[in-house]
């Protein structure tokens, strides 16, 4: 094996990136080394890419980025078990020490000293990435990598959907990026009444109508909460933010029904001024923030839902570029006209 890998590097705090050599990673005993087929561009990939606010507080140059992918294992550490060099696989990026008060109790998804691949330590836009044997997540070897790696925003999609009632209920999406399209066909699958899908881009806007949503509102023509509060008399039960638009999540609230329920998935990225007051306190909301995907229920979730037909990802994933166009791949991505792209080192 070659000593070193090509990479797209985060190499400084300023807009851009830059592909370079990195070298292949030295595996810790626990760890597996995973050839990566396929990885795939996600929202917060965007964030540091664009280098706004949210990624200027968190990310620390030089590191490579990216965090959506599948592979294969090719070498594995002296204490693994659980894979072998061979398996398709995954990953889990939230990478959780098992051992703190949060992952005791179940609640590895939020651990107390959590590193999220790509963003604390080194991420997947590479030819090999290392990591922890747990977060290696099978794959059948009949599904396509560049599919399984749409797996992890399906996941996510999962966790914010499940988190409360949809069956029976009327439920808007705003935001219709990869994620809120799994969201629709969730929520179509799960036997949502209506499914009200929000969005400033009509290239997924068509793609929601496509699967499944009831009816679909471009936010640039007219106002998502007026429309949705003349539909449907009195609010949606459940709203879902997946675009991390301050103005999306306002109109949100403003269209969700006095004692319905909210999830926020989308990253924002400044502080956001919200009324509390109107918005949740006097509406009796419940709203819950959702964190990446609960380990590792969502998982066996996301498995079930593709196997049984309800959720093909497939329809999803729009393009795909080799890990040298990466600059058409994110001017692509920032345009919006597009579903899922996919990236092949």
């Amino acid at each position: 094996m070659a000593e070193k890998m090509k990479a797209l590097w985060k190499t400084s705090a300023k807009a851009g990136a830059e592909l370079k050599d990195a070298p292949i990673p030295t595996l810790k005993p626990r760890e597996v080394l995973v050839k990566i087929k396929a990885s795939s561009i996600c929202g917060t990939d965007v964030h540091i890419y664009e280098w706004d606010n949210w990624a200027k507080s968190r990310i620390k140059p030089p590191m490579i980025f990216g965090h959506e992918f599948a592979g294969e294992i090719v070498e594995i550490g002296s204490l693994v078990t659980k894979r072998k060099v061979g398996d398709h696989v995954s990953g889990e990026t939230h990478i959780a020490d098992y051992n703190c008060f949060q992952c005791r109790i179940g609640n590895a998804h939020i651990c107390e000293n959590l590193k999220i691949l790509g963003v604390d330590t080194n991420g997947s836009y590479s030819e090999y990435i290392a990591l922890p044997e747990n977060n290696a997540i099978p794959n059948d070897n009949s599904l396509p990598h560049e599919v399984a790696t749409a797996q992890e925003p399906l996941g996510n999609a999962v966790h914010t959907v499940f988190s409360q009632p949809v069956a029976g209920n009327k439920v808007s999406i705003f935001g219709c990026g990869p994620i809120g399209l799994c969201a629709i066909m969730l929520c179509k699958a799960a036997g949502a009444t209506e499914i009200y899908a929000v969005d400033a881009n009509d290239y997924r806007l068509n793609m929601a109508k496509k699967l499944g949503a009831t009816l679909t509102i471009n936010a640039k023509t007219e106002d998502p909460a007026k429309r949705i509060n003349k539909e449907t008399g009195r609010g949606v039960d459940v709203f879902l933010e997946m675009s991390g638009n301050p103005n999306a999540l306002k109109s949100g609230f403003e269209s969700l029904r006095s004692g319905g329920e909210a999830a926020i998935l989308g990253v924002f990225p400044n502080n956001v001024d919200l009324d509390i007051n109107n918005y949740i306190v006097f509406k009796s909301a419940t709203v819950r923030g959702i964190n990446g995907r609960k380990l590792f229920d969502t998982w066996y979730k996301v498995d079930s839902f593709q196997k049984s037909g309800a959720v093909d990802l497939r329809k999803i994933i729009t393009h795909k570029f080799k890990l040298e166009g990466y600059e058409k791949a994110f001017e692509l991505m920032k345009t919006g006209n597009c579903g899922k792209i996919v990236l092949i080192p």
